[in-house]
This record gives structure tokens, sequence and C-alpha cells, in this order.
């Protein structure tokens, strides 16, 4: 994209946040208004809703959602997904990040500024309180220069520990993320030695999200996150991002009143600096496509505010490509936007067509080891086997195993055996042949697993007998 030249002739080498000497600049941004603020306001409030929601939504007694890692529980909408699902997670991965970069090709970083968690909790809670607390960018300023006085120790007080209780709030809803809802809730209830290791992990994450959000800020965007650098290999000259439009806009200029800019060989951008002040990453989006640009559109807003209180046409920054900027030429859908669509397209297929597939029950049948066949009375050969049974399913199941091939039959040590919904069991039988069908030492059966006349699964092992 076109570089302007910024404020000092030259175009910057270095992060708008950094100065010269490797300081950090604190961004104090004013707090933007329009329609697309707003919508992207309305879309954030619904994604918190979702967040603080959806560990107390249960769907045939699961959690939504649940990542529990230590103990490889993983739920997504009500349903438990077990390592036996990994191909469905394989997919899936891969599915989304064609996803990803099929919008970053596209549409540039919209997920960053209207969908990504950093962005969601500090634009809509915590910048919101520091307005409510320090006030706008010039007061905020003021205070920040003002030497220490009570007036500053309360507002500093107040606004740091309101950011804490927040963090420590998060933190919570995080752990019911990864632990589950009903463990949390056990977790604070009862007795704290009882879990020093979760309460200390409540600390740490407390203190990591209160630091990111009350310090770090805009630094996770341009320094941990590798999203933003990922842009500079997918995007290309039709991506959608936001854009300043240099041929309207240039020469800058203040406006001046009853002026021909026309005449004073003007372009349409006054010069007021608006885009920067509400910019959260503190670019100057005139300079073109930035690192830093998280495409949340304040700049939009503010300019088109400013762009009819002086008479011209809204858009001057807008969301566009390069190439529509250049061109002047309207937005079309790409051959490489195309092919990404057919690749994603197959695997949402796919996935689908294994999550419908997916079987609620899996068995695996293990001779037992260390022993190799018994011989009973009247002449049978019976092998002991242990059949490991995964009940993906939201029912207990009373299972039934049965000999398939119709070689020999099954006994199953103890009572008739029942797994309990979203579990693991085991049964143990043996499977008891007459000599004379035993063919060789090792004869292939299969078998099945049922539940109440249904067969759930199948499965295959090898019978061992004597030596013909």
């Amino acid at each position: 994209m076109q570089k302007q030249e910024d404020d000092s002739g030259s175009f910057r080498d270095r992060l708008y946040t950094i100065d010269e000497s490797g300081k950090r600049l604190w961004v104090f941004a004013k707090k933007p208004k329009g329609l697309l603020t707003n919508a992207r306001n309305i879309t954030g409030i619904l994604l918190l809703v979702f967040f603080f929601s959806a560990p107390f939504i249960k769907i045939n007694g699961q959690q939504l959602l649940l990542f529990d890692f230590l103990h490889r529980t993983f739920v997504i909408f009500g349903v438990q997904f077990w390592p036996q699902d990994f191909n469905l997670f394989f997919i899936g991965m891969i599915a989304m990040m064609v996803f990803i970069i099929l919008f970053t090709v596209t549409y540039g970083r919209i997920w960053c500024g209207w969908a990504c968690p950093q962005t969601i909790f500090m634009e809509v809670i915590f910048r919101r309180i520091e307005y409510w607390i320090d006030g706008d960018t010039h007061q905020q300023k003021e205070l920040d220069a003002a030497p220490w006085s009570a007036n500053k120790i309360f507002r500093r007080t107040l606004k740091h520990g309101v950011f804490y209780l927040i963090s420590f709030i998060i933190s919570n809803y995080f752990l019911m993320y990864i632990m589950g809802s009903d463990a949390w809730l056990k977790m604070v209830t009862e007795s704290p030695a009882n879990h020093v290791a979760g309460l200390a992990g409540m600390a740490i994450f407390s203190f990591i999200f209160y630091f990111i959000f009350s310090w770090f800020r805009e630094q996770v965007c341009t320094i941990v996150c590798p999203y933003g650098r990922l842009q500079g290999v997918l995007l290309d000259r039709e991506t959608i991002v936001i854009s300043y439009d240099y041929n309207r806009g240039e020469e800058r200029g203040a406006l001046r009143k009853g002026e021909n800019r026309g005449e004073a060989r003007k372009g349409d951008c006054i010069d007021c600096h608006q885009c920067v002040s509400v910019c959260p990453t503190g670019i100057d989006i005139r300079n073109g496509t930035q690192l830093e640009c998280i495409n949340c559109a304040c700049c939009i807003d503010a300019c088109d505010q400013v762009m009819v209180r002086a008479g011209f046409k809204p858009g001057l920054i807008r969301y566009a490509s390069e190439k529509m900027i250049a061109d002047k030429k309207p937005w079309h859908y790409t051959v490489r936007s195309g092919a990404y669509t057919l690749v994603l397209a197959a695997l949402l297929v796919a996935l689908t067509y294994f999550l419908i597939s997916r079987n609620p029950v899996e068995a695996t049948v293990l001779r037992s080891p260390g022993m190799l066949f018994q011989e009973q009375e009247g002449g049978k050969i019976s092998n002991l086997y242990s059949v490991k049974v995964v009940n993906k399913t939201a029912r207990d199941l009373k299972l039934e195993i049965r000999d398939l091939s119709g070689l020999g039959e099954v006994k199953i040590i103890g009572d008739a055996p029942v797994i309990a919904k979203q579990s693991l069991g085991e049964v143990v039988f043996f499977l008891v042949m007459d000599r004379n069908k035993i063919k060789s030492n090792k004869t292939e059966v299969d078998i099945g697993v049922f539940s109440g006349g249904k067969k759930l699964d199948q499965t295959r092992a090898t019978f061992v007998g004597p030596d013909k």
C-alpha cells in the first residue's frame, strides 16, 4: 500500500508505541463513537454474555463447552469427545486454520477487531471502566502527568482495584472452562487445603489477566500474538482492510473557512488527527496497512463524523482493498479466495460426515496377557478376554457380548455389566469353543457389543487353540 509521510517527513521505521530510545509510549485512546463502534460494542456484549453463561448451560448433563486437558475430557456443545475421536479433532483444526486463512485473505484482521477475546475484554470492559474513572483522553493525560495527590491516589487505587476484581472474575470463568463448573463450585466451597493447586492456578490466572489489561494491553497484539505477523504473508492488494483513500485525501491540509480546496490543491483530509486519537494501538492509518492495525473501525467512525461536519462525503477512511483505492474499482471475489472456500467446504463436509457417523460406543477387545487357552470339560477350549467400552452416549448402557462368528459361546464373568454414561468401562468374559470347530491354533472371531438387543459396535479378536 502506498506509504504517506508522517509528521517528521519520513515513513515510520518503528512501532508507534515505542520511542527512539525503546521506551514504552502509553496510548491514551479517545472514546470512539459511531455506527460501527455501536455495532462492535453490541457484538462484544453478545460474546461476553455467551462467555459468562456457557459454563452454566448443560446439554444432556454435559457442560456446553469444556476443555479439561488434565483428564482428557473435551465437551463441545454438549457432546463429549474422547481420545478415540482424534480424527475429528484433527479435521476440525485444519478446517479452522483454513477458515482463518480464508477470512484473513478476504477480509483482513476483522477477527481481531470484532471477536478476539483480548479486544472484547479490553474495549468493552476495561477501557470503559477507565473512561468512567479517569475520564476521556485529555483527562487521562492530565492525570498521568499530574503529581501524586489524594485525588490521583484515589483514582489509581479505585481503577486498579476494579481491574483486579474483574480479572479475578474472568480467571474463575476461565477455570470453569478447564475444570468444569461443578468442580469449580466444589473448589470454592470446600476447604482451601483440599484444593491448593486449583486455588494457586486461580491466583496466577488473575494476576496474568490483570497484568495484560492494566499494563500490557495493545502490546499483546503487536508483540505476543503471531496473527498480526501472519498478515504480511496472507494479505494482498485485494484484501479488504481499513484503508485511507489517499487519492481523495491528499494533499492534507487544515480546513479554512470559505476555502476552495480544489484551487488550494488540498484533498479531503483536513489533518485533524481524530483517526489517530481514537486508535487503541496508537497508529496513523493514513500511513497504510500496519502490523498494529486490528481493523476495529474506530478511525472510520471518527473520520466520518469529521467529514460530515466539514461538508464532505464520508468514507475517506473505510473498509476497502488497496486495489479498490488505487484503481477506483469495486471489490470482487478473487480466485484465491474461491480456492480457499472450496477447500474449506470440503473439510466441513468431511467433518460433518465424521460427526454424523461417529460411533456413540467404541469397544476394544484384548486377550488376557500371559494366557494362551484353557481346556474345559466336554472337550471345550476357552480364551479369556477383556473388552474396554467407551460409552459416549448420555445414558447408562447394560451390555451384552456376542460372538458374531457363531463359533463359540460367550460367558461374562460376574453380573451383566452396566457402563455409565460418558464413561469408560471394562467387561471380562470367556469365549468357549468346541475343539472340533477349531481349525488352526489361531482363529479370527468377530465380537459384537449389544445393548437392549441393538448392536452398538463390532470388533475382531484372535482365538488361540491347540495346534492341529
